[in-house]
């Protein structure tokens, strides 16, 4: 995960700003057009005023490093749906291909299905947005081992990198390429966290019963 900071008046007030990496989630951004997950249509300030009322540091879980963390708030402010499907009975609706999340990172594999051959209809809204938030210190070491400019006046001590939309308040297994593409180094879009044997194959478990 990888990309620049832009400057806010407002972020030296917060402690969560959505981070440019978390820009294709959001309809008023370029980057959403091209993007198959959840979308957002309320603006990035918005989105911010509101999960920023609702943080508390004790409200923070662990996530996979010390500079992860997740964030649930209750999910009364869009229109998000979940889009964990279980395999059996969607086989034929499952795709392929090989994908970067933007292009600084090395293309893997994926496994997914198309929004539109499930149908927004059969999906229900989501319960709860998992807020999956970035040390500033981590985010600003990523961006500088691929030679992204940091805004230095970016102060709020966490980036929000990517929104889940779930039925759980609690983290659901990482999917095994995501565990694979951290461990590769800062350079190539990875955290630089080794892998976690057990956690993959927690992993591994999980995901060959689901598929998003």
């Amino acid at each position: 995960m990888s990309s620049s900071s832009t400057s806010n008046n407002n972020n030296k007030e917060k402690s969560l700003v959505v981070d440019p990496f978390c820009f294709r989630q959001f309809k008023e951004k370029d980057a959403s057009k091209n993007y198959g997950g959840t979308v957002f249509s309320q603006t990035v300030a918005e989105f911010e005023d509101i999960v920023n009322g609702r943080y508390s540091p004790d409200k923070l879980q662990d996530g996979y490093a010390p500079f992860c963390k997740h964030l649930f708030v209750v999910n009364d402010f869009t229109d998000a749906q979940v889009n964990v499907l279980p395999l059996k009975g969607n086989e034929h609706l499952v795709r392929t291909e090989y994908a970067a999340r933007n292009d600084k990172e090395v293309p893997v594999l994926q496994r997914f299905i198309p929004l539109d051959a499930i149908g927004t209809e059969k999906l229900p809204k989501a319960k709860y947005l998992d807020l999956i938030l970035y040390s500033r210190e981590q985010i600003i070491k990523e961006n500088e081992s691929q030679g992204v400019k940091v805004e230095k006046d970016v102060t709020a001590p966490w980036g929000i990198v990517s929104i889940k939309a779930t039925d759980v308040d609690y983290e659901l297994p990482m999917n095994p390429i995501t565990i694979m593409r951290n461990a590769l180094g800062k350079e190539e879009g990875g955290s630089g966290v080794p892998l976690d044997r057990e956690a993959y194959m927690k992993s591994v478990e999980y995901w060959s019963a689901n598929v998003v």
